[in-house]
């Protein structure tokens, strides 16, 4: 049988969704038996997003341009895409800088009003990525298979919804231990 190939990506969000994952401690070993990890934030150094990927968790909203390329690459790319934790899910605390107004209210707000000595506003093509007008939830952009809500999701959630990902199977989700927000 042929590993599964399982990638992680890590847009708008605290990571606290990669901790909670990194929290199945031993079951990572059993992970490991049915997947290859080939993307992710966590103890990878890998710079392109690969094609033919099978499973991939996304965890947080879309801020910037380069969430959204990231985003677009990763579906095009994936069979089977996972709306991981509730930044994903929902926009949630990113999407806070909503109620700005669009991304120039947020820079001005954040480097010009409540700036210390340097009131500059960041601007450097191709090492600064360009903020949306907007911070959306990962389904707004693309479709997606699978949502897996919680701030982060905890540990036993995660595996649940991924085992039976990596055997082919559908996960059940449903009840309060897997559709619990926050």
């Amino acid at each position: 049988m042929d590993k599964v190939k399982l990638s992680t990506i890590w847009l708008a969000g605290c990571s606290g969704c990669h901790m909670s994952f990194l929290d199945l401690d031993e079951w990572l070993f059993e992970v490991a038996k049915f997947a290859d990890i080939v993307y992710s934030p966590v103890g990878s150094d890998i710079k392109e997003y690969p094609e033919g990927v099978d499973v991939c968790l996304v965890e947080g909203a879309v801020a910037n341009e380069e969430n959204r390329e990231l985003l677009y690459k990763a579906r095009a790319r994936t069979k089977f895409l996972v709306s991981f934790g509730d930044c994903a899910v929902t926009a949630n605390v990113p999407a806070m800088r909503n109620m700005l107004g669009g991304a120039e209210p947020v820079l001005k707000r954040c480097y010009l009003e409540l700036g210390d000595e340097t009131r500059k506003l960041p601007h450097e093509p191709g090492i600064v990525p360009e903020l949306l007008d907007r911070v959306s939830p990962i389904h707004e952009l693309v479709q997606v298979d699978l949502f897996i809500p919680g701030c982060p999701p905890p540990a036993p959630r995660i595996q649940a919804a991924i085992e039976p990902l990596l055997k082919g199977e559908q996960p059940l989700m449903e009840g309060r231990e897997m559709l619990k927000f926050g």
